[in-house]
Formats: C-alpha cells, structure tokens, sequence
C-alpha cells in the first residue's frame, strides 16, 4: 500500500507555530510524514526540532535540503541531531536546488549538481557511522572529522531529489530514496528505468530505493478555485523559476507547452502563461479539484507501480484554510473511503 505523507508549505506561513500545527493535524489525520524544503522560508532543521519535539508518531524529513548551502559535514552533524530529537523518525532529503537560488540567492557557483549531490551523500553517510571521515573529492576534502556523540542508532536514511535522466541514476545508486516531483504519469515511467539501473549499478535491489512523488495538490468545495491555485503554481515554477522546470517538463514530451508558458510567464503575459496548460496536462501532473475529483486523480497515483509514497503537498497561494482543507480531504482516512 502507497504511503501518503505530507509536504508542509513551502509558501510563508505566519509562524513556525502554524508549521508545528500543521504536522500536528497531519498526525491526527494518519500522515506517515511530514517533510519540510528549505528554500528561502524558516530554517528546516530548526523548524523540524519544534515538529519533532510537538509529535509523537510522524515521520519526519528534509525535502529538500540544498547541497550548496551547508557543508557536507554540517549536514551530517544536522541529520544526527534531528535523528536524535526525534527519537528515530527523521529522514534526510538532499539535492542541489536549482541555479536561481544557489547563484541568486547563495552566491555559490552551481558548478557540477550532480558530483556535490553525489559528494554530499558520500561525506554524510560517513559522518553517520560515527567513524572518522577521510575523503578526497573533486569539491570536498576532509581529514579528521568525527562526531563528538554517539552515532544515531539507526542512522537516518537519506532520499535525493531528482528530475533528469542522469540525476535520478545518481539517486538509484548512491542514496536510500528518490523524491520526485514536476513528472507526469508518463514522465515517471522514464524515470523509473534511470532509478533502477542506478540502483543495479550498486549492486542493490532497485525495490529497496525508495521512490517518493511530491504531488501539488488542491482540494476544496470551490473546485474552480483549486484548479486554478494549482495551475498557477505549475505555470509559476515552469515559467518563474529558471529554466530547470522548463527544460524537465520539456523532456517528458511537452516542449511546446513548456516553452509556450516559460516565454509568456517571463513576457509578463500570465494569463496566457495560465492558459497554456491544458486539464489533460495539469492532471497528469498535479491534483486540484472538488474533494471527490482530487480523491479520484489522487488514486490514479496512488496505483502507480513503484511509487512507494505520496507527498501532498500544496499550491503556493493557498491560504492556511485551504491547505488544512486539503490535508483532511486526502488524508489516509479520507481516501480509503
């Protein structure tokens, strides 16, 4: 059976008290986790040891963590800390965001993603053992380094996000799991065939490679509404943020609309941006409806082969309503009905 996790906003919310809440409903409601990105919003780690610290049950985990904004070492030292704090429920999501928020945001040199990704996930699974880390990479060099506490028992697994053929292969072979997201139903199949043959390539079981699918999903009573919060989301990150989103959507068959929708968001026409994506696309690719119609595309997910879980997540203009709202209509309870 699919699990079914929660995406905790990445859009503002007031308060990391109103994060704390929302994993807290998300408990009641039977979520299996509720993970946290790190984009330009609260600190993950921070926000995710007052949801650690608030729950008891639910999973929690980092989706994602950039790779170029801590240290390997800082990473490693952050996994165990949560691992501890949350008493054996965390779980780690790394990746290297995109060129925008590294260079824009970061200052750092986007550089080669997929050796840092590759790297990172290396130097972290060494800091994990508790063993002293010695490595000598392309990006990172270390001598000496240890924690000072005892290693977590059992150390966190760590998932990698990825879009592109050779991305996900990285995550096949070198992480625990796979969290994918902006991939339409047809789009993942590809994807699939580069998760196991990385997995194969590592001499594991591709099945054993957890595969998460980030979903963006709206469910409300104003349907029409949903729609749209959810289609302005998917046209906000195709057409707004860089060419990442553009050129993965472009790879999965859609070049026209992608590009269609990059140009008119950046040639400031939204409204054009907003209308270039059609209802066949955006269902394959998202969940936005009445409660019963989210339900219904939600299972067709949900009946995906090797999708291991769920992650509901929420459009970025929906209001604290809007995503409880969501979150009770596709709860486990909800959809089993």
């Amino acid at each position: 059976m699919t699990d079914r996790d929660v995406f905790l906003p990445v859009a503002a919310q007031p308060s990391v008290d109103a994060l704390v809440e929302q994993a807290q409903r998300a408990e009641e409601l039977g979520y299996d986790r509720a993970w946290l990105p790190e984009s330009w919003g609260r600190n993950a780690a921070v926000t995710l040891t007052a949801v650690a610290e608030n729950t008891e049950e639910i999973g929690i985990g980092t989706s994602i963590m950039p790779v170029y904004s801590r240290s390997p070492a800082l990473v490693g030292m952050t996994a165990a800390s949560l691992q501890e704090v949350s008493d054996g429920r965390f779980r780690l999501g790394v990746g290297p965001s995109g060129p925008i928020v590294i260079e824009n945001w970061h200052g750092m040199e986007f550089g080669n993603p997929l050796k840092r990704t590759r790297e990172t996930i290396d130097i972290v699974k060494q800091v994990l053992t508790g063993e002293e880390v010695t490595y000598d990479g392309e990006y990172f060099e270390l001598d000496g380094f240890r924690l000072r506490q005892e290693a977590p028992d059992p150390a966190p697994r760590i998932d990698a996000a990825a879009m592109g053929p050779k991305a996900v292969e990285l995550a096949g072979r070198f992480a625990d799991g796979w969290h994918a997201l902006m991939l339409t139903r047809d789009g993942l199949d590809e994807r699939f065939d580069d998760l196991h043959r990385g997995a194969e390539m590592a001499g594991k079981d591709p099945e054993d490679v957890r595969t998460t699918l980030s979903l963006t999903c709206c469910a409300l009573e104003d349907g029409t509404e949903a729609r749209e919060l959810v289609r302005q989301h998917v046209a906000f990150y195709i057409g707004g943020m860089g060419t990442y989103y553009r050129d993965n959507l472009a790879r999965q068959g859609h070049e026209e609309v992608a590009h269609t929708v990059y140009d008119e968001w950046n040639g400031g026409d939204r409204e054009e941006a907003l209308a270039a994506i059609d209802d066949d696309l955006l269902d394959s690719i998202a969940v936005g409806g009445t409660p019963d119609e989210a339900r219904d595309l939600l299972a067709e997910f949900a009946d995906l082969d090797h999708v291991d879980s769920l992650s509901i997540s929420f459009p970025r203009g929906a209001s604290v309503a809007q995503i409880l709202e969501t979150m009770e209509a596709l709860a486990p309870s909800a959809t089993a009905e």
